[in-house]
């Protein structure tokens, strides 16, 4: 896979060349390029913003400089990557989906943003493909802290990046749709806190158990909405009794919270 990143601030990614992102670039798994959007701009001051039509506050990316670098930067079949805080929300399954790209090219504005001309533009594009994206419902000073979230979710999941793959179906948001169970390691006594009895009896099976039942727990404690998300149909029975201990009960093919009157598991 190849990855493009354009900003005025090519230094903000220098962590990419640390951690396992590093040793992919190392390894050649992941060829990773980050480019700096002045390079492409004709005048001494090296401009590429301006004040917005319309009027208002602050300055916004002009759509020349971008479209001369993302001439440059694309190539067929590339995906395209605005992050904004207007964008569709990044989750585990478009990083699964983006890891099986060719090219992503990831443009990260600054001020108010980059002219929405240019994403329209490359909308239109035979091959090319355009997305913008958010990691959050708050606001950036600019898109590079997107971008190195991006890039983490979706090279690690490149094959032979992360050591032991399947630690990537047990993690949290992972292919089982739930929260990822508490860890724990040694030492076994801490500050009067005890690791969980059954983590230490060798018995895998209980242990597979005991784990499914904290990761169901914790979904229903702390994210509701992805607990309506799973098919009732895919959980076992100790599975729905786990949940109905929290509130949560089977009911028209779906997962529901229990009321009064609510069918008994």
């Amino acid at each position: 896979m190849r990855i493009d990143v354009v900003s005025i601030f090519p230094d903000y990614l220098a962590p990419l060349e640390l951690s396992l992102v590093g040793k992919a670039r190392t390894s050649g798994i992941l060829s990773l390029h980050v480019h700096d959007l002045r390079d492409w701009t004709t005048d001494r001051h090296r401009t590429v913003d301006d004040t917005p039509f319309g009027g208002g506050a602050g300055m916004v990316m002009r759509p020349d400089v971008w479209g001369t670098a993302l001439d440059d930067v694309l190539q067929d079949g590339a995906h395209l990557l605005v992050p904004t805080p207007s964008g569709t929300p990044l989750t585990q399954r478009t990083a699964e989906e983006l890891a099986g790209e060719q090219q992503l090219v990831i443009a990260c504005g600054r001020y108010e943003g980059i002219d929405a001309r240019v994403a329209e533009h490359y909308r239109g594009h035979p091959g090319v493909r355009v997305s913008e994206f958010s990691i959050g419902d708050y606001v950036l000073n600019g898109g590079e802290v997107a971008a190195l979230v991006l890039i983490e979710a979706v090279a690690r999941l490149l094959p032979g990046v992360v050591g032991n793959p399947h630690s990537l179906v047990e993690e949290s948001h992972g292919a089982a749709g739930l929260l990822e169970y508490p860890v724990y390691t040694k030492p076994p006594q801490w500050q009067g806190h005890d690791v969980p009895e059954v983590l230490l009896s060798g018995h895998h099976g209980r242990i597979e158990r005991w784990r499914r039942d904290q990761a169901l727990e914790r979904t229903a404690a702390r994210r509701p909405d992805l607990v309506e998300r799973l098919d009732p149909d895919a959980l076992d029975r100790h599975d729905l009794v786990v949940l109905a201990a929290h509130g949560w009960v089977p009911q028209g093919g779906r997962l529901v919270r229990a009321v009064d009157g609510a069918p008994e598991v």
